[in-house]
């Protein structure tokens, strides 16, 4: 559905392809070095927000009555495994998003609000969110509506997929995997059989954890 290129932050892409980061190491290993390169502000994180969350979400409403009237319905949204939910450090958001029966619209929009309460108050670092955390939280808010939507319309097939760390602009062209080894996954979910996976999260071509 989105993979517009937005990651919620100011990079000086010069200092960040010099730092030859690996997929996860912002968040890692790197993640203080990574922070010198990198600059969120409210603006920046909202959005971030707006176009890999709430812009998904309301394309897919829109299109849901044509869906319904489809055979082989089917949703895939690019997601990362930035988005997975051991990357969600604040405790409460994780809870939240890893209460599978009790996930719901209404909790994600929650968690997404808290985040940008939090990022316009200035408390992102002492409420827990790491690194790229508007990125972190688009694509985490995105992977539970994935599973929520799986649940409320069981005839479509419906997955997020991470195509991994690719070498496109998004990346600096730093990443691991080209852009045709990244779409692989993407286009195997889109031609999922009709009894195929639903509400999973995929890394390329093989099933992960949320």
């Amino acid at each position: 559905v989105n993979n517009a290129g937005v990651s919620g932050v100011m990079i000086d892409a010069e200092a960040f392809t010099s730092l030859n980061l690996k997929a996860g190491e912002v968040v890692g290993s790197k993640s203080d070095l990574a922070k010198k390169v990198m600059r969120q502000t409210y603006e920046t994180a909202e959005g971030c927000l707006q176009t890999n969350y709430y812009g998904p979400k309301q394309l897919t409403q829109a299109l849901i009555p044509l869906l319904l009237q489809s055979s082989s319905a089917r949703i895939v949204n690019i997601s990362s495994t930035l988005g997975q939910l051991k990357n969600v450090k604040n405790e409460w958001a994780n809870k939240v998003l890893s209460d599978v029966d009790g996930l719901s619209e209404e909790k994600v929009d929650e968690v997404v609000k808290k985040f940008l309460k939090d990022a316009k108050e200035d408390l992102l670092e002492e409420e827990g969110w790491l690194n790229l955390s508007a990125y972190i939280v688009s694509k985490a808010a995105l992977n539970a509506y994935s599973r929520i939507l799986a649940k409320k319309f069981t005839a479509f097939r419906v997955n997020a997929v991470s195509p991994g760390f690719c070498k496109t602009d998004l990346s600096h062209n730093n990443g691991q995997f080209t852009a045709e080894e990244g779409a692989r996954g993407p286009v195997r979910m889109a031609l999922i059989p009709a009894d195929g996976s639903s509400g999973k999260f995929f890394y390329q071509m093989e099933e992960s954890a949320f």
